[in-house]
């Protein structure tokens, strides 16, 4: 499955740039079939595929960047892929953050959406990105 539709990108760029706002909208949701790994992308960079958002059921859940080249990649047992949450339907961090359970609430140590936004801005100016 291409993980990022048409109809996302637009919606991403509809929505603009997130790191300022304390309540981001969570624009879509993707997940491992044969584990908790969850990924809730609020923002997307089109030139390197790249989103940002949260994550759960890794080591530990956090506001942070993933490739959507990766995730594509990724092979899971019995032939599945990670997918996309087709009925998810956007929402606030702090509407999504009722739904999730106990373990995958935002830690008060865990990353901010604005400190994950930081991270991936120092990338890009660390790697002479200067377009965005």
């Amino acid at each position: 499955m291409k993980l990022i539709s048409d109809d996302l990108i637009r919606r991403f760029a509809e929505i603009g740039d997130q790191s300022q706002v304390e309540d981001p909208i969570i624009v879509a949701k993707f997940f491992d079939p044969t584990s908790s790994a969850t990924w809730y992308a609020s923002a997307f960079d089109p030139e390197r595929n790249i989103c940002m958002g949260y994550v759960t059921g890794l080591a530990y859940d956090e506001w942070g960047s993933f490739s959507i080249d990766e995730l594509e990649s990724l092979k899971r047992p019995f032939g599945l892929t990670i997918e996309r949450d087709t009925s998810f339907h956007e929402k606030t961090f702090a509407e999504l953050e009722k739904e999730l359970t106990p373990e995958h609430k935002i830690p008060e140590t865990s990353h901010s959406h604005q400190q994950g936004l930081e991270e991936l801005r120092k990338y890009r100016e660390d790697n002479h990105d200067l377009s965005h």
